[in-house]
Parts: C-alpha cells; structure tokens; sequence
C-alpha cells in the first residue's frame, strides 16, 4: 500500500512531467522485439495515459512495475479528470485515457473526426466513498434522498446548515468538497445522486486532485466529500466514511451491488498505438496480467469477474499486431 500512496501523492509533479513529454511529442520507438521472451528485454519508448483520478492509482501501480521490468520505456501518468482525458486522447495527445464513466458521443464523434479508433476495456469496480472528518460523529448514514438534498442544484444558497439536512444534526455550516465538471467521478455522482449528469450546486470546492478533497475534507469537522474508494482507503487515518442507505462501500458490496453507488472503471486504448507501438502492447498485455490486475485490489477497488477479465485479454487480442 505504501508503494501505491507515495505514488498517489505524486500526482501533481507526474501530470507536470505529462505536459513536458507531450510537448516534446510522444515519440515512437524503435523498438526489437515484441512483449515476451528475450526481445521483451529491448522495450523501450514512451507511453502516454490520462484521464480518470480514480483510475489513476491503478495506472500508476502497474507502470511502476511495468518500467521495473522495462527500464528503457518512460510511462507518464497524468490526472485532467476523465473528460480532460478524452479530449487529449480524440485529439491524437496520448495512448491510453483512464475512464470512470462510459465515452460519450460527442466525445466518439472527436475521435472519429481525428481517426482515432480504439477499445474499450473494463478494468475495476469502484465504489465512490463519501466521506467525512474522522472526527465527525453525525453524519454516519444518508439516505439517497439526503445526499442530494445536500449536493441537489436547488439547494445553492438555500440548504446551509446540517440541521436542515437532519434536525438532529448540528446547526453548523455545510462544507463540501468534491470532484470538477470534468470528472467522471462528478458525472457518475450527479446522474446517480441528483438524477442528471452534471446537476450540481456549485458552492462546493472543486478539484481535479482528490488529494485537495481529502485535505479539505480533514481540515474541517462539518465537511464533506466524494471520490473514488482507493483515497478513502489511503487516508483512513484522517476520513471515515458516510454509509449510504445503511451500506458502506466495500470490496463485497461493490462486487454484489448493493452500494447505491458502484461503477465500473475504464481503460480506452488507441489501436494505432497497440499496433504500431510494441511497448504500449506490452503494456496493456501486463496491465490485463493476474500480477498486473492484482493492481486494482491492491489500491482498495474491485475486480470485475473472471468471466469479464477473459472478454477483455481476448478483446485486447483481437487488435492485431
């Protein structure tokens, strides 16, 4: 867990270093060999990926591992949120986008006007947390219903303090913090908590960076927030976690679906990049490896079942080389 925090905590100097790369162009490889055996050892290139703060933990475990056992390949890792990322992959910017929601057609019809074909591969299960201050002691199990009176559009400005949310609650300020309009994770969350994508109230803290949210969220006893499980399951020590409906987001109830709030997480992947690019081949084949999609529990997410994993590795085959 200690390899995949530190790596999560350097989220912000990676996405730096993503912008470096990309304006020096992602640069193809002369590359010996293909992704097994003896040639494996000659991978060397970079791979470019975005997108999805919650599917970025994953991402980022399997490059590391992946760079160790190929130290001539470079794997820049960045965070503009799920529609940051489609936009950089439509336009031809990087191989992989990180996704915590379905592409949109709006977002097919730029690839498809900039001859970007890809595939879609399902890699995870979430459970986005909504959490609290450790040390908050009432706000322990919402309903649906409340957690939208809480984050709902008609509420800006209007539903300021918890005890209009529960009267049992304290008379104190409502603070939230949560993901921008061009995450995934904010689509998800306001589709299934508000009924439409991107019906919000807007006097929150917004940020692409879930590690601002759990810095918001701990600083304040009446705050509030949501982002993907594996930063709740980093920063136990400081958030606890609000049940919903009386269930708390888990391994088990992610994978069976009764948390209200589960959802699937996404890699899309440019075939030119897989067929004219060994070491983004390579990548994907480790990435959907047991030891590489061991990575998805490893951080706190669920792993799609068996039979699903099989679909995507034969998906993945059929982008000829």
């Amino acid at each position: 867990m200690n390899r995949v925090k530190s790596r999560i905590l350097l989220t912000i100097s990676l996405s730096v270093a993503l912008g470096l790369i990309v304006a020096c162009g992602n640069g193809s490889s002369g590359i010996a060999g293909g992704s097994s055996g003896e040639n494996a050892n000659k991978l060397s290139g970079s791979i470019v990926i975005d997108g999805s703060s919650t599917v970025y933990p994953v991402t980022e475990a399997v490059a590391e591992e992946f760079q160790r056992a190929h130290p001539d390949t470079r794997v820049t890792v960045g965070v503009s949120g799920t529609g940051g990322g489609f936009t950089k992959f439509c336009t031809g910017e990087i191989d992989i986008s990180g996704a915590s929601r379905p592409i949109r057609d709006k977002e097919r019809d730029m690839c498809s006007g900039n001859e970007i074909e890809f595939i879609e591969l399902r890699v995870g299960l979430d459970g986005l947390a909504v959490v609290k201050n450790k040390a908050n002691n009432y706000l322990d199990d919402l309903t649906m219903e409340q957690l939208s009176l809480t984050w709902g559009p008609v509420s800006e400005g209007t539903i300021v303090k918890w005890n209009q949310i529960d009267p049992s609650f304290p008379a104190e300020d409502i603070d939230l913090y949560g993901p921008g309009t061009d995450s995934g994770t904010f689509d998800f969350f306001t589709e299934h908590v508000n009924g439409e994508a991107g019906a919000s109230r807007g006097d929150y803290t917004p940020s692409e960076d879930d590690n601002v949210l759990v810095t918001g969220v701990a600083g304040n006893l009446h705050s509030m927030g949501y982002f993907g499980f594996a930063y709740y399951v980093e920063n136990m020590d400081v958030l606890s976690v609000v049940k919903i409906n009386g269930v708390a987001p888990s391994g088990e109830t992610v994978s069976d679906g009764s948390y209200p709030l589960a959802r699937p997480l996404y890699l899309y992947v440019s075939i030119k990049s897989l067929q004219e690019r060994n070491q983004v081949r390579a990548f994907m084949d480790y990435y959907l490896s047991d030891e590489g999609i061991a990575m998805v529990t490893e951080v706190g997410y669920s792993n799609i079942p068996p039979t699903e994993l099989a679909d995507m590795r034969a998906s993945l085959a059929t982008v000829g080389n």
